[in-house]
């Protein structure tokens, strides 16, 4: 019986560390992520394709539906991302996981758009629209780690960057979390 609550408690302390826990980071904050931030535990990788120069890094979507405004932002996990090696330089590295962010807030910019281009939303048509463009992230982070192979494939990476970076300029006009519902 102490085994069950003992294996529940390794559990989330594996997936969020709350021994070395850090708030999440919003994308306001994005150039001061460095590797210190990326706390999480892992205890079972040891390399990604055979090497050791690795991380991941978890963000995500926050919203809250407001009865005039939605509040939609991107978020970073410090204690659920994780770096093999917290003493790493490679700025290769963390460029590649701080783009992951930016993919995340790009995906918050749209649903943002989407949001305060639309007329007389209820809360769920809302809420549809912010998973839609969750899933959407989801499978841009996929393609952006297959297409760049992690980081390791220079030209790809510099190319997701460009884009990225452009939409996000583009978007600029969503920069802020929250949104006015229109009338």
């Amino acid at each position: 019986m102490t085994l069950v609550p003992l294996a529940i408690g390794f559990g989330l302390l594996v997936r969020i560390n709350y021994l070395d826990y850090e708030s999440p980071i919003t994308y306001d904050r994005v150039d001061q992520i460095t590797f210190e931030n990326f706390r999480g535990l892992e205890f079972f990788k040891k390399s990604l394709y055979g090497n050791e120069r690795f991380a991941y890094v978890v963000t995500s979507f926050e919203s809250e539906i407001e009865e005039d405004s939605v509040k939609v932002q991107s978020l970073f996990h410090p204690s659920r991302s994780f770096v093999y090696n917290s003493h790493s330089n490679s700025t290769s590295l963390l460029r590649h996981e701080i783009y992951h962010f930016k993919i995340t807030e790009l995906f918050c910019r749209r649903a943002k758009e989407e949001i305060a281009l639309k007329k007389q939303l209820s809360k769920k048509e809302i809420a549809d629209i912010i998973n839609k463009f969750e899933y959407r992230e989801r499978e841009f982070q996929k393609r952006y780690d297959y297409d760049t192979f992690h980081s390791y494939v220079f030209g790809e990476q510099k190319k997701y960057e460009r884009k990225i970076d452009s939409l996000l300029n583009l978007l600029s006009k969503y920069e802020k979390p929250k949104v006015a519902l229109n009338e």
